[in-house]
């Protein structure tokens, strides 16, 4: 458990300005990875907010001005205690979707009990809390009692471009035992969540295209093939109108005992009676198992239609997935799977990293438990895997690392929507939880001591 003015001196920078005059800066960089002009304002992120504050607690810092630029620091007390790797992402999505008038994406607003800002929630505020939590331990008592390396990078929004290269060329300095990381929501606000892997993402493109003009439909209709309702039917021989897939090669692994027991404490997340895997429960579906959504499908002007057969029909789909599915032949499987369906007619292009996690029974992970089961008064959620997507892989797979997340988020921030915020009593609990698992550590409890 925290000693009493620790858990005060957390919870004063969050409550008492400190955290939002922090993460106020923060949101003012204008760090959109998916626009070439957010460029200097990563590179002013990193060196002008992070660098200084990193450089205060004792930390070497550097900044690689790559493509897309990462920040690389290092604070070593004593090479025979653990080393943390603490990661975090500096860009944020564009603001394409109109927030509300009295909201400015780019300027931090208190309302209520929420901070609102482009950022707040994912990923600023999440790892500012990280790096507070060192520093107030460092106050505390002199020493962290481990080691930490802080990895930040700049592309995370459009799929960590380069995060897996700079990983394998940077082996030697980001050597750690563990990493620990903030993002994505926690299940709900008032549930912290542990989470060891992710759900990864495949994108997968169908096009019939068939002639390069549309033909009148009273001409034409019956004896020219209509390349939408060829694709309509292709999609709904990959995922039916329940949204279950109907491809086995791409069903997901079976549940094992572990993964169900601990979903079993799981609140039930939102969803639609009869939609997907009937054999599954909700949190089964959504933690540990694969799915095929359709994203975008057009033919034709929708808005505008007129009485003619289209020429091409285009659709979009992601297939989600988790740990254990081989997404290495996820192409040539649709490929095999459309000829044997008669759409030979549909092209198919689909690429997608595979899943990782990292077992519940893993050292790191058995510990982690108990610490944070009893500092969180019980309400900790163990999930094995989220249901979104982040570069775990690059953890696990490049730098063989077990993989601890714990997320200062929830489920209504608005990530990647409009008006996104961040509860301060989230920031709050996300900021005690965290500085329970470094204070254990220091201790000298983790599993390398």
């Amino acid at each position: 458990m925290l000693p009493e003015d620790l858990r005060l001196a957390a919870d004063t920078y969050v409550t008492g300005g400190e955290f939002e005059a922090d993460l106020a800066r923060a949101v003012a960089h204008r760090t959109v990875s998916s626009d070439p002009s957010g460029r200097p304002h990563v590179l002013a992120y990193l060196t002008d907010q992070l660098g200084p504050t990193l450089r205060d607690s004792g930390f070497q810092v550097a900044v690689h001005e790559t493509a897309a630029p990462f920040l690389l620091a290092t604070r070593r007390e004593d090479p025979d205690l653990a080393t943390v790797l603490l990661y975090g992402h500096a860009d944020v999505v564009d603001v394409s979707i109109p927030w509300r008038a009295d909201l400015d994406p780019w300027t931090l607003t208190r309302e209520g009990d929420r901070w609102y800002g482009r950022g707040s929630a994912d990923n600023k505020g999440q790892h500012l809390l990280n790096l507070a939590a060192l520093r107030l331990l460092l106050a505390h008592r002199g020493r962290l009692g481990f080691n930490v390396t802080v990895l930040v990078e700049s592309a995370e929004e459009v799929g960590s471009p380069g995060l897996a290269e700079f990983a394998a060329a940077h082996r030697d300095d980001l050597r750690a035992d563990v990493l620990v990381a903030s993002d994505g929501p926690r299940v709900a606000a008032d549930r912290p969540t542990l989470f060891l892997g992710t759900r990864a993402a495949a994108q997968v493109q169908l096009d019939v295209d068939l002639r390069p003009d549309a033909r009148h439909s009273g001409n034409w209709g019956g004896v020219l093939r209509n390349p939408a309702t060829t694709l309509a039917a292709a999609v709904a021989s990959l995922v039916d109108g329940d949204g279950r897939l109907q491809v086995p090669a791409l069903q997901a692994p079976p549940v094992d005992d572990e993964v169900r027991a601990a979903l079993r404490a799981v609140p039930e997340p939102e969803n639609s009676p009869g939609w997907g895997d009937p054999d599954r429960t909700p949190a089964e579906r959504l933690h540990a198992g694969n799915t095929l959504e359709v994203l975008a499908l057009g033919a034709g002007d929708v808005d505008h239609p007129v009485g003619a057969i289209p020429g091409r029909a285009r659709a979009v789909l992601q297939f989600r997935h988790v740990a254990g599915t081989d997404v290495g032949r996820l192409e040539e499987v649709l490929r095999e799977h459309l000829d044997a369906h008669g759409f030979a007619e549909v092209t198919v292009r689909a690429h997608g990293e595979p899943a990782s996690r990292t077992p519940l029974s893993d050292p790191w992970v058995r510990w982690a438990r108990s610490v944070l089961e009893p500092a969180t008064d019980g309400r900790l959620v163990v999930l094995p895997s989220l249901g979104g997507t982040l570069p775990n892989g690059v953890f696990t797979d490049v730098l063989g690392l077990p993989t601890l997340w714990v997320p200062h988020s929830y489920p209504g921030c608005g990530q990647h929507a409009a008006d996104e915020p961040l509860p301060v009593e989230v920031a709050r609990d996300g900021l005690r939880t965290v500085l329970s698992l470094f204070t254990a550590l220091g201790n000298g409890s983790g599993p390398r001591q």
